[in-house]
């Protein structure tokens, strides 16, 4: 297997593996047409759906796949760049469209910006994620 495939197999697991027990509580989850995330604080969803990869501290990981440091990132000074990495995923990052709502997306990305060495106060706002949003990716049956 590709080194690079196998690093967006093993991204892709371990979403997996983070997302089931969040999908089995979806009973309070926002629907967008897909499986959604039970709605959470943006601390909380770090936690549960992107320390896996970037871990804890948000320093990243180099090893079955490179998973970027978010700490004092300064491309995280955008803020769409980090919407878009999570609503499209990029590489071995997978896609949150439609699992996570704009309100999610927001608060995820506010945490993320002004947590783990970053300062980047200027606030996402859900609609800011529903513009950049796009159509919903339908999942194929």
């Amino acid at each position: 297997m590709r080194p690079v495939a196998a690093a967006a197999l093993g991204a892709a697991l371990g979403a997996a593996f983070v997302l089931a027990p969040l999908l089995a509580a979806a009973d309070t989850a926002t629907t967008l047409g897909r499986a959604t995330i039970p709605e959470q604080s943006g601390a909380a969803l770090y936690q549960h759906i992107c320390q896996g990869c970037h871990q804890a501290g948000a320093r990243g990981a180099v090893g079955a796949g490179a998973f970027p440091a978010l700490a004092g990132n300064p491309k995280l000074a955008v803020s769409g760049y980090p919407v878009s990495m999570v609503l499209n995923g990029n590489g071995g990052m997978p896609w949150f469209n439609g699992q996570l709502s704009d309100a999610q997306v927001a608060d995820v990305v506010n945490y993320v910006r002004t947590h783990f060495g970053n300062a980047y106060t200027d606030a996402v706002t859900p609609a800011d994620v529903a513009a950049a949003r796009g159509p919903v990716p339908v999942m194929e049956r």
